[in-house]
């Protein structure tokens, strides 16, 4: 490819965000980087969370049954402690990010909470198996064997099973685009949703955003392949890799659940964000598409305060709103 034009340029506040953490946070990730990261201080904050947020959720983990073969699946349950007024709830069921390497079930798991407050729901966050240790399939089964449970187990949880919503940000996204075909193609449980936030759908690692976001940010087009070849192996952007490893390679996109999807101008998913997009589109599918200016990868996470990721997080909410009045 000839030389990658200039990027767009970061949202002034998330700008001053991104100088604050460049010491902790390289945007190159290498393979022998791993064990380093999964050590980080990020990991023994969430040790810490709140996951009550101040006694509104019951909180459990459970070990439920993984795929034939496979390990158990561990599954963190919040469920409001209040009775409910109406019936049984809406189930969020949320799949972490960390680039398909690192992370566990609490790993944003903050965001489920604070829409499941607002909307009264039950959150269930999956942990699932890390490459390169576990390659696919392994890390999509997982998240199939916990949606599994959840939508035969639901009522015990006080939820409803014909209102699960998959979300996820990152690599949990890109699972749970994943997810969302593999369950039509198996004619699994049945998801009225699926929140795509700033997903990672596409092995290639090619498209002009990548190129163009080298080395600035978070994520770059370093740790993306040290991501997507932890994962695939020597498969990786070759011919022979699934959609339900990579979402971006599905041949049909329709018959899928309505999509929220967004991601920042400014970051290395934007455009196989906003190709999955329009393909859902182009397949007569329900998808609405966000792009937020200025923003680099999980930008509303490290910055909550900027003005452009109070703009994410509401639009999010209000799609959830909609999504489950109707």
């Amino acid at each position: 490819m000839t030389q990658a034009p200039p990027p767009p340029p970061f949202d002034p506040e998330l700008a001053a965000a991104l100088e604050l953490i460049k010491d902790m946070i390289s945007p190159a990730l290498t393979m022998d980087e791993i064990a380093d990261v999964r050590q980080g201080p990020g990991i023994e904050m969430l040790a810490r969370l709140d996951l009550t947020m101040d006694g509104f959720f019951e909180v459990e983990d459970r070990a439920v049954p993984g795929s034939a073969g496979a390990p158990e699946v561990s599954l963190l349950i919040c469920r409001p402690a209040a009775p409910a007024d109406a019936g049984p709830r809406p189930v969020i069921y949320h799949v972490h990010g960390g680039g398909l390497i690192i992370g566990n079930n609490r790993v944003g798991v903050d965001v489920p909470l604070t829409w499941a407050k607002e909307l009264d729901a039950v959150v269930v966050s999956v942990e699932y198996r890390l490459a390169p240790e576990d390659p696919y399939p392994a890390q999509i089964e997982d998240v199939y064997a916990g949606l599994e449970w959840t939508a035969k187990h639901a009522a015990e949880l006080g939820g409803d099973p014909q209102r699960i919503v998959v979300a996820g940000a990152s690599a949990g996204g890109g699972l749970s685009a994943a997810l969302a075909l593999l369950t039509r193609d198996r004619r699994g449980p049945e998801l009225i949703g699926q929140m795509l936030m700033c997903p990672m759908l596409d092995d290639r690692n090619d498209s002009p955003s990548t190129h163009q976001m080298a080395g600035r940010g978070i994520w770059d087009r370093t740790a993306n392949e040290t991501g997507w070849t932890a994962l695939l192996g020597e498969l990786r952007g070759g011919p022979d890799v699934s959609a339900y490893a990579a979402p971006a390679r599905a041949e049909e996109l329709s018959g899928l659940p309505p999509a929220f999807l967004d991601v920042g101008s400014a970051e290395t998913f934007r455009d196989e964000v906003v190709a999955y997009a329009s393909r859902i589109w182009q397949a007569g599918g329900v998808a609405e598409l966000h792009v937020w200016p200025g923003g680099f990868h999980g930008f509303d996470g490290f910055a909550p305060q900027a003005a452009v990721s109070q703009a994410c997080r509401g639009a999010q909410l209000a799609w959830l709103k909609r999504l489950l009045s109707g």
